[in-house]
């Protein structure tokens, strides 16, 4: 068996690389995302996908940081699903991606899969995570707050293209370039069923990989929102994305001492601080913040 790790893994930045490029996945790895996601699906042609599971493997198998390496498989209601996992799970992906679910019970299927590949290789059964794609298919916008308690679940993200295309839309953006009100919904969405589940959500890519100032401007925001990581299709936007979504200095300072002042007040419900008024919302959302804090 291989051994579990106790150091929480960091979920800021998720960069794609395709499975049947050497080049984009050794580029992926060496970088400083956080989690590395292998693409066995969208980003593979059909006649290649045998190859790129090979490939995949043998990153796998020759990478000591397997943690951190993770595999987006295709989706259940496909052709290769099985054929994917029969390739990559005697390799211990760090986790799996499963993409255009249509609910809660396609992790479910996929649990009872990894559990038989895990035994199969003599692995800790659950000790493959799961990230779930919620919003690729119509039906499934209708099931985003029924992952609590769903089995390997960590993480929650959706996506917008394959939306658009679920629902026959020719555009997911308006004129100005901003998301149409359906894909905020899906945004919302996410956001929502992550915390009804108690997982981290995770943002959808940014398609223009060049504009890394609209990236910081859009990882921001999202952080704002309650997003705590963001997908990332090339390993420019990583950097940018890492800084996005780790505090910084200031508002660690500001919520340490908001930490501090309740912890001075023992009982309290309310607190005068800088000319306004704190309460237990304003606690929690520091203690929050100091949890994403890299401690030594």
């Amino acid at each position: 068996m291989l051994p579990m790790s106790d150091t929480p893994l960091k979920m800021r930045s998720w960069l794609f690389a395709p499975g049947d490029s050497a080049r984009k996945m050794a580029k992926a790895v060496e970088s400083s995302a956080d989690i590395v996601l292998l693409d066995l699906e969208d980003a593979v042609a059909t006649e290649n996908k045998p190859l790129a599971r090979q490939m995949v493997h043998d990153v796998l198998s020759n990478n000591p940081e397997r943690a951190r390496i993770w595999v987006r498989i295709n989706p259940l209601d496909g052709p290769y699903t099985l054929m994917d996992l029969a390739a990559i799970m005697p390799a211990h992906p760090g986790g799996i991606m499963l993409p255009k679910v249509y609910g809660r019970q396609d992790v479910e299927l996929l649990d009872h899969y990894l559990a038989a590949f895990e035994a199969a290789h003599g692995f800790a059964i659950g000790s493959t995570p799961v990230i779930v794609l919620v919003t690729e298919t119509a039906e499934a916008m209708f099931h985003t707050g029924d992952y609590k308690g769903a089995p390997r679940v960590v993480a929650l993200t959706w996506g917008a293209e394959d939306l658009a295309d679920a629902i026959g839309a020719s555009t997911n953006v308006n004129a100005d370039g901003s998301y149409g009100f359906t894909y905020e919904l899906a945004r919302s969405l996410c956001l929502l069923g992550a915390a009804a589940a108690g997982v981290t959500a995770i943002e959808t890519i940014q398609g223009d990989f060049r504009d890394l100032d609209a990236l910081k401007t859009r990882a921001e925001k999202v952080r704002r929102d309650g997003y705590r990581g963001m997908l990332a299709i090339h390993p420019a936007q990583v950097d940018v994305i890492n800084a996005a979504f780790t505090p910084s200095a200031e508002e660690i300072a500001e919520a340490q001492a908001i930490v501090d002042l309740f912890a001075a007040n023992p009982g309290v419900g309310t607190i005068g601080h800088q000319g306004g008024m704190l309460d237990r919302p304003h606690l929690s959302r520091a203690e929050q913040l100091l949890r994403q804090v890299e401690r030594p």
